[in-house]
């Protein structure tokens, strides 16, 4: 069928046969079109723009597939609006565009729809279809249920496409091609892909929202936390990361250091800065970054260079150590005409309570340095010196580093205290991590773990103390100045009782100079009855112990003074544990007296033999070492080699056992010193003659009687003189050394050098 019908170019809308629709019209021409229909029998044509946009498009810009409807009612509104109310009858083609103005005239030719569908063919069309739906609908809830209810009723497969075609949101080229598909069939298939097209595009459209709605959550969460997080570090006076790494970067710039560790500082703090505010390695960095900021790099403190000012200060803290006193001395010069010098590596060697650990923080004092001091007793991971990696949970520098850090100088007195008693395991050698910190060629560049870059140690003056040298590893003995720090004699320990432990104390105890004093003849009848050590802690001890009791008395009795004497230090102090009949200074037979070294001081040994039928045994006890033993086997030896001499039966070793014994039992003894002394007591023994009870000897002997020398000379010699003894046998080669030992030592000791067991034997028989 062709008629020629009034047309209007509609926008975007586009509209199907069997429905309903309406739209407004506000163009002279669709409004001409709108009049003429009117006047006739209401027939319209209905085309789309291509382009929605154009203004006034002419008959080459609109489809040609349209369609041919009727207008049912027509509203006119403000603004010269007309709405218009049509109802779609039929599919049309314009054929010919009878003219333009001043409304669209065309020639329309109807297009049949086209149907030919197999047996069932169509019904199963119709159930695809509605499947499909319900599928788009379950994707796309917002969609009209309404609508969906009212398709699934239908049974025409024709209307149902035109209805979903109208209602679901294609686009214009998706629904003009629906429009202008006349095979029914192949429109079906068409609608059946867009249908599933539209139904994967929701699919995807709601998966995105979903991320998109969960992301924008959880940014909103954070944003919310991070705001009340703000809110709460100000009502705390705390600062946000970025303000901390800002104030971070402030103090780098005010830092005394090298480029390299600003550079690395720096490094960190952007890393930091870039860092969420609830990151683990966030707390790790903060620490690093202010262990870094608080590190003393360049910062240095200005040293005392007045000698006469440093050795008043020596001399004013503690009682002679004239050789230490001297080696400081020359140090603080040194350091003054060279302006800066080598730092020496200073180990004070000694007995403990001899004031190693007290020198260390007088030499402080002197020099007018920081002092730390370092325990290294029992130290046994190496990680201890140079520090954790500060990836490890709990990271921190090593001792090293952090007492740098607590001095707040990068020149400062470190005083290594008990460096003999480093040890080892599988976490490291404590000892071989020290070997960088105390060679003045390493230490320039000391790399600590958890710093990880150099720490200049060469202006650190280091001093270590140890009670045995033999204990220090022998890479680490050569590193070191080793100066002895010996025993005190009783005159020594009186004047440091009297001029410094005394008033120490009595502020210790809450006493004044006027509610306490102690005469001379106290502090000796506790130094010679109540203590027998190399220092003077025990003497402290008993010095503290006297000044709780006083003060207990001064509150309880009311007095205002009290004065300690000899009776009144045995009141307070009870039984004194030595006295002079220790000492046996009578003439026996098979015992003599030895003197030994320890790490405590010097001691003596009261060597017994004892011999006995037997089967010609030699029996050691008293604890001794793999040493002592064979110097009483030599012993032995040598005195059987001599027996002819002596007049000792020549069976009588075979017959007779010797048992040789030093006590006491419980101590561990070892040394190569006690070979004459041992020798000696066997021959007393074996002879029956007497030896002097007034005499001491030390010294090892050979095969051939030969006396060989020994150390430890000082503490020897005083250990003698406490004994009470009268004459001191020495090994002739250490007759240079007796002449460093002050005199206060040697007065009243008779030392008589020997070179062999024959002089021996001669002066210490009766």
């Amino acid at each position: 069928m062709i008629r020629v019908l009034p047309m209007i170019a509609l926008r975007g809308k586009i509209i199907y046969p069997k429905t309903t629709v309406h739209f407004d019209v506000s163009r002279e021409k669709s409004a001409a079109a709108v009049q003429e229909a009117m006047q006739n029998n209401q027939m319209i044509f209905l085309s789309n723009q291509m382009d929605p946009n154009e203004e006034n498009p002419d008959a080459s810009e609109l489809f040609q597939i349209g369609l041919v409807a009727k207008i049912k009612q027509i509203v006119k509104l403000p603004q010269n609006l007309i709405r218009v109310f049509v109802e779609g009858i039929e599919r049309g083609k314009i054929t010919e565009v009878c003219e333009s103005n001043p409304s669209f005239r065309v020639e329309v030719e109807s297009v049949e729809t086209i149907q030919e569908f197999a047996s069932y063919e169509e019904e199963a069309y119709i159930g695809y279809m509605k499947n499909g739906l319900e599928a788009y609908y379950a994707e796309n809830v917002k969609l009209n249920r309404e609508f969906v209810g009212k398709v699934l009723h239908m049974n025409r497969l024709e209307e149902m496409i035109d209805e979903i075609a109208t209602h679901l949101p294609f686009s214009l080229e998706k629904k003009q091609d629906i429009l202008e598909i006349a095979d029914l069939k192949q429109r079906a298939e068409r609608m059946l892909v867009l249908l599933t097209e539209e139904c994967e595009i929701a699919r995807v459209q709601k998966d995105i929202q979903i991320k998109v709605k969960a992301a924008v959550d959880k940014s909103q969460r954070e944003y919310m936390l991070r705001e009340q997080m703000q809110i709460i570090r100000k009502e705390l006076g705390e600062t946000s990361i970025e303000e901390d790494a800002d104030i971070f970067l402030e103090k780098v710039e005010k830092l005394e250091a090298s480029e390299e560790v600003k550079k690395k500082i720096t490094k960190e703090i952007n890393r930091f800065k870039s860092m969420p505010a609830m990151a683990g390695d966030s707390g790790m960095l903060r620490n690093y970054i202010e262990t870094m900021l608080e590190m003393p790099w360049n910062r240095t403190k200005e040293e005392n260079h007045d000698i006469i000012q440093a050795s008043r200060i020596l001399e004013e803290d503690h009682y002679g150590l004239k050789k230490i006193k001297e080696r400081i001395i020359e140090f603080l010069a040194v350091r003054t005409l060279t302006k800066k010098g080598e730092a020496p590596i200073i180990c004070l060697v000694g007995p403990p309570g001899t004031g190693k650990t007290s020198i260390g923080k007088s030499i402080a004092r002197a020099l007018d340095k920081e002092y730390v001091r370092i325990s290294l007793g029992g130290v046994r991971d190496e990680a201890e010196i140079r520090g954790h990696r500060k990836t490890y949970i709990g990271a921190m520098p090593g001792r090293i580093a952090e007492a740098i850090k607590k001095a707040g100088v990068c020149n400062p007195l470190i005083l290594l205290d008990e460096i003999d008693k480093t040890g080892k395991d599988q976490r490291g050698d404590t000892a071989a991590a020290l070997l960088e910190v105390l060679d003045g060629e390493q230490n320039v560049n000391f790399r600590d773990h958890y710093l990880e870059v150099p720490l200049d140690l060469s202006e650190v003056l280091f001093i270590a103390t140890a009670n045995d040298a033999s204990m220090i590893p022998k890479p680490l003995y050569d590193r070191m100045e080793i100066i002895e720090v010996s025993s005190y004699t009783e005159n020594e320990k009186f004047h440091i009782a009297k001029d410094y432990l005394v008033d120490k104390q009595k502020k210790a105890n809450g006493l004044s100079g006027e509610q306490l004093t102690f005469r001379n003849e106290a502090l000796k009848e506790m130094i010679r009855f109540y203590t027998r050590e190399a220092g003077v802690r025990s003497l402290e001890h008993k010095i503290g112990d006297i000044c709780r009791k006083t003060a207990r008395i001064i509150l309880e009795k009311k007095k205002e003074h009290m004065t300690i004497t000899k009776k009144i230090v045995r009141d307070m102090l009870g039984t004194a544990p030595f006295d002079e009949e220790d000492n046996n200074l009578e003439p026996q037979c098979g015992v003599v007296r030895g003197l030994a070294w320890t790490s405590a001081g010097g001691d003596t040994l009261q060597i017994e033999v004892n011999t006995m039928p037997g089967k010609g045994k030699l029996l050691l006890t008293g604890n001794l070492g793999d040493v002592m033993k064979e110097s009483a086997q030599i012993a032995v030896s040598y005195v059987r080699s001599i027996g002819e001499c002596e007049k000792i039966p020549e069976d009588y070793f075979e017959n007779h056992d010797i048992h040789v014994h030093v006590p006491e039992g419980a101590v561990p003894k070892d040394g190569p010193s006690a070979g004459i002394t041992i020798s000696t007591a066997i021959l007393s023994a074996v002879t029956e003659r007497k030896v002097r009870g007034d005499i001491a000897m030390t010294g090892e002997v050979t095969l051939r009687g030969n006396v060989l020398p020994i150390g430890g000379l000082k503490e020897k010699l005083l250990a003698a003189k406490n004994a009470g003894v009268t004459e001191v046998f020495l090994p002739i080669k250490n007759q240079k050394n007796v002449k460093d030992i002050d005199k206060e030592i040697t007065g009243g000791l008779a030392i008589t050098y020997v070179s062999n067991m024959r002089e021996v034997i001669s002066g210490a028989f009766l």
